[in-house]
């Protein structure tokens, strides 16, 4: 029986190294067998789409025939420079991105600070800010679009009364611009009041009754205490809020279908998502709509580093 025993001894040492060795593998190397998909995901819908758009950027290719290229490097970018309707389009994005913007967020921060108090029914008021996030582009544009209808509109009528003529909503510079803002701050205002709301709810409560202590009214705390708690958080909502102004696209497409991605009749409120969709599947240049895709890309990177900058310096001065 000891001899045996014996001779199990060694097969059962090598069973247990190699369960050993298993189990180290599987601890070393599970985690990355867990992201993977991730990664190849993002590689596929993500990496590649973007090398091969600014490969297609220095190139003459046509929607047409996508597969024939003609080398053309720089030009695409160059004739961007000087293309009056690309400049028309940037300056677009950027008025409708802080008419939409910074009334967005000063709204979700007022709605965030009401939500913060204990109200009846507050689950209900949170998710009722919370709809029209949930709501798709195209039924609140089109509802949108019925409100500033020229002849039968809503506000039309409700500015009829007080005495003040009808708008040409859709047709209008600035008229348009703001008409397609308010499109943008109906959908995201409840969504960042949220991002407040539970920045908010992570103040500590000493800091509140410190100052109320000190006789600090709601306004004074809301001031000295609430806002500078938030500056990261307003940061990102802002940094957010740049991207999404920025890649504008559903919105001003839909505001008035006969236009299509022309922006109106003047392309008052062409915005640079819409142009690169002319650019591309309207007059099929593909080649320059991907330098219009690139230049976007680069736009937002130097945007980056500018709230980067900020952000850093935020840090160091708390």
């Amino acid at each position: 029986m000891t001899a045996l025993t014996a001779a199990r001894a060694p097969a059962e040492e090598r069973r247990r190294a190699r369960r050993s060795r298993r189990h180290r593998r599987d601890i070393r190397w599970s985690p990355y067998a867990f992201i993977a998909p991730f990664f190849l995901f993002f590689t596929a819908f993500g990496l590649f789409p973007l090398l091969y758009t600014g490969w297609a950027s220095l190139h003459r290719v046509e929607l047409t025939d996508p597969t024939h290229m003609e080398w053309a490097g720089p030009h695409n970018y160059a004739r961007l420079w000087e293309d009056e309707f690309f400049w028309n389009a940037l300056r677009n994005t950027f008025t409708i991105g802080v008419i939409s913007t910074v009334p967005q967020l000063l709204m979700a921060l007022g709605l965030a600070h009401l939500l913060n108090y204990r109200l009846r029914g507050s689950m209900f008021f949170r998710v009722a800010v919370l709809t029209p996030y949930a709501t798709s582009v195209a039924a609140a544009t089109l509802v949108f679009v019925l409100l500033f209808g020229r002849d039968y509109g809503m506000i039309n009528w409700a500015l009829g009364l007080v005495g003040f003529d009808a708008i040409d909503w859709q047709n209008g510079s600035w008229t348009s611009q703001f008409a397609v803002s308010t499109i943008v701050i109906w959908r995201w205002t409840g969504y960042n009041a949220l991002i407040y709301l539970a920045a908010m709810q992570a103040v500590p409560s000493d800091l509140y009754e410190s100052a109320a202590l000190d006789g600090a009214s709601r306004w004074q705390q809301f001031r000295h205490v609430t806002i500078p708690s938030l500056r990261p958080t307003i940061l990102f909502t802002v940094v957010v809020s740049t991207i999404g102004a920025t890649q504008l696209f559903g919105e001003p497409l839909l505001f008035n279908g006969a236009a299509g991605a022309t922006g109106g009749a003047d392309h008052q409120y062409q915005t640079l998502g819409l142009y690169l969709y002319e650019q591309g599947w309207v007059n099929l240049h593909l080649g320059r709509a991907s330098a219009i895709a690139w230049t976007m890309f680069l736009i937002l990177l130097l945007i980056a580093a500018v709230y980067g900058l900020i952000g850093r310096r935020l840090r160091k001065s708390r």
